[in-house]
């Protein structure tokens, strides 16, 4: 079985082709500036070499058109023929309340996903557009599946999901925290159980997902009790771009001062702030952490904060599990720095953390393993997650049924 793993945004479009058998990656690449004249695509062909090519992408349709044709090239295709692509699993941001699990596309899962926009405007209109348009390339005979990043999360309790606002707002328009990032959280928890050995319906987790976008999870005997990002990926600690929970009153006050619409409020929350807005350098890491290296204050005061804050959580999520068996570190950050390792660790000293310093300071681009010290109270690992390989196995899991 070979499945075609799909993650659509609104000017790109991410793939892999994954044969099910050994669970071997075949092809996979990325779609980029559709809607553009600079539309190209990007791939790795199955000897590794990366290929690049502009091609007219007006829309989504013309990108599966572009990925069909990277797949079955003469010359760098992995396979000979679509009929080859068993199914295919979509990732989509935005479940709501309605999807606790992965689910088979049909018109009425098309509709709900529709229904979520407004919760999601940016990613769930291009998750439809990525469905609709792989049915048009590769036929409506071809079963999809949808994979959310939010059904992770549905075992939430009440009391951690609610807002303290009045209920009508919950009732009217489903304002509450949903989380993301659930496929990786949901990867890193599993291998974590894996590599201790144990059960994970036994274990106290929380789990890191640290990159351009980041939250962070807590988990109780396989299940979510709580995580950090609310009713859209802005909640949490800060981000590259992204502010992170705030004071209500910041956004009231700064609108007011600057006569701002909520789009321009938005704008600046989502990218504008973050590493890049106390920075005033990037939103990527390494260029902040060049900038610091360099005697930059306001480059250090951003990683200063974000590591308190990552810290913060972690202590209170200690505190929601009543204790804590493993700390997971992933995501390009959490995978490849170190420094913020290191530092949040530090905080966590108080809990019984204790870090090994030496294999942190060399486990990145690829390393992975246990950081902590055999000592430690808490054992914390860095895994490379797999986001890409939990719809895989979902839509392999799904089709088989049918």
């Amino acid at each position: 079985m070979k499945i075609l793993v799909i993650n659509a945004g609104s000017s790109s479009l991410k793939y892999q082709l994954i044969d099910m058998t050994d669970e071997k990656v075949l092809a996979k690449g990325n779609c980029e500036r559709i809607g553009t004249d600079g539309a190209f695509i990007g791939f790795k062909t199955p000897d590794g070499k990366k290929i690049e090519r502009k091609t007219q992408m007006l829309n989504h349709t013309q990108a599966f058109e572009a990925v069909k044709n990277a797949l079955v090239d003469a010359e760098y295709g992995a396979i000979k023929s679509l009929s080859e692509v068993t199914a295919i699993g979509h990732r989509v941001v935005q479940g709501g309340s309605y999807f606790d699990k992965s689910v088979l596309v049909n018109n009425d899962v098309i509709n709900k996903i529709k229904e979520l926009a407004p919760l999601a405007p940016l990613h769930n209109p291009a998750h439809i557009q990525g469905i609709e348009a792989c049915t048009r390339v590769f036929g409506a005979k071809v079963p999809q599946v949808a994979v959310f990043d939010t059904a992770f999360h549905h075992t939430m309790p009440e009391k951690a999901f609610m807002y303290a606002i009045p209920y009508k707002y919950y009732e009217k328009f489903g304002v509450r925290k949903y989380g993301f990032h659930g496929t990786s959280h949901r990867y890193v928890t599993d291998k974590m159980a894996d590599l201790m050995g144990r059960k994970k319906e036994e274990l106290k987790l929380i789990t890191c997902h640290i990159g351009n976008g980041s939250s962070i999870t807590a988990v109780k005997n396989g299940k979510v009790i709580d995580t950090t990002m609310g009713l859209t990926p802005l909640g949490g600690f800060m981000m590259g771009t992204r502010s992170g929970s705030l004071d209500p009153s910041v956004v009231t006050f700064i609108a007011e001062k600057e006569h701002l619409t909520p789009d321009e409020l938005s704008k600046i929350l989502n990218k504008e702030s973050g590493l890049l807005g106390v920075s005033g350098v990037s939103s990527d890491d390494r260029d902040v952490s060049a900038a610091e290296a360099d005697g930059n204050l306001r480059a250090h005061l951003a990683h200063e904060m974000l590591y308190y804050q990552i810290a913060q959580y972690i202590g209170s999520y200690y505190v929601a599990l009543g204790g804590c068996d493993g700390i997971v570190f992933t995501a390009g950050l959490g995978e490849n720095q170190p420094q913020l390792r290191e530092k949040v660790c530090d905080y966590l000293t108080c809990l019984g953390v204790k870090l090994d310093k030496e294999f942190n300071a060399k486990a990145m681009r690829g390393v992975t393993g246990t950081l902590s010290a055999p000592d430690s109270k808490i054992r914390v690992e860095l895994i490379a997650t797999d986001e890409e390989m939990v719809i895989a196995r979902d839509t392999k899991a799904i089709v088989e049924t049918l």
